[in-house]
């Protein structure tokens, strides 16, 4: 039988950790001079800010100096595995031959560890559901539980496995069953059935908005007036929150609410978060 990790231990293992890993975020993307990013650097061209010790050189200053695009960034622990699993400890200046290799396999994994983030959420939301679901294939749980060995599994074989291994296929697979957790989750609640996913609300007033269970997945809330809205187990998977205003917003057991969103967006102190997710140092306190 094969041993269940504690959820803790696998959220560690999702974190990203950059003493163990090579500066890859540092490397792999390309970005553009804008508001998010003070230069210009091609795909697979180190950040000038980063140190032959694979660390950044202005990390406490990142936001003063042009640069909050990196701290919004998450691998969620892909950095670490490509690195120390994948590659064995190897690094991409001592083994050049390997880095454009490493940087491709580090944008596969990022995703997988990200979907893992996801099933591990989801997993715990189903905690006690053991019926089974509407196409009689086992219970939630069982099914997410397979769905994370078997991606597990995946992000532990060899550079060409993942390369070769269909993501996108992976994901639209993954999806139904994230989405069916959390129309569970949501039942019951005032916004159950209000499906605003993918909707287009950039800047939009929201302040004091009832949006408890309401559907945000993948919706554009870029700018959007949060204050004191309720956001209480508001589906928010792939929602673009940057620049929102979440101060006072309630946000307390919102689904798949990642780090990144929440670094993305503004709140404050009295801004109410998942418990798996820390306050940004850089919200206001009121």
């Amino acid at each position: 039988m094969t041993r269940v990790q504690p959820t803790e231990d696998r959220r560690r293992e999702l974190r990203a950790d950059c003493s163990r890993c090579v500066g890859l975020c540092c490397v792999a993307p390309a970005f553009s001079a804008s508001a998010d990013f003070a230069i210009t650097k091609p795909a697979g061209h180190p950040c000038p800010n980063l140190t032959r010790e694979f660390r950044c050189r202005i990390h406490e200053d990142l936001r003063s100096r042009g640069f909050p695009g990196c701290t919004v960034f998450d691998c969620f622990g892909a950095g670490q595995k490509v690195a120390q699993v994948t590659y064995g400890g190897r690094d991409w200046r001592s083994h050049p031959t390997t880095a454009a290799q490493m940087f491709d396999v580090f944008a596969v994994m990022r995703q997988l560890h990200e979907l893992l983030w996801y099933l591990t959420e989801a997993r715990e939301r189903s905690i006690g559901v053991t019926a089974p679901d509407r196409a009689g294939r086992g219970s939630y749980a069982d099914r997410l539980g397979r769905a994370f060995e078997e991606i597990e599994q995946m992000t532990r074989r060899g550079p060409d496995a993942l390369l070769d291994f269909d993501v996108t296929a992976l994901r639209e697979s993954v999806t139904p069953l994230l989405r069916a957790v959390s129309e569970r989750v949501r039942a019951g609640s005032r916004g159950a059935n209000v499906d605003r996913s993918g909707d287009d609300l950039v800047g939009a007033n929201l302040q004091r908005a009832d949006l408890s269970g309401v559907s945000l997945r993948g919706a554009l809330l870029i700018g959007a007036d949060l204050r004191r809205a309720d956001l209480r187990i508001a589906d928010l998977i792939g929602a673009d929150l940057r620049g929102a205003n979440l101060a006072g917003a309630n946000l307390a057991g919102a689904l798949f609410l990642t780090q990144s969103q929440i670094d993305a967006a503004g709140g404050d102190d009295s801004t109410r978060l998942p418990e798996t997710l820390h306050r940004p140092t850089h919200w206001r306190t009121t």
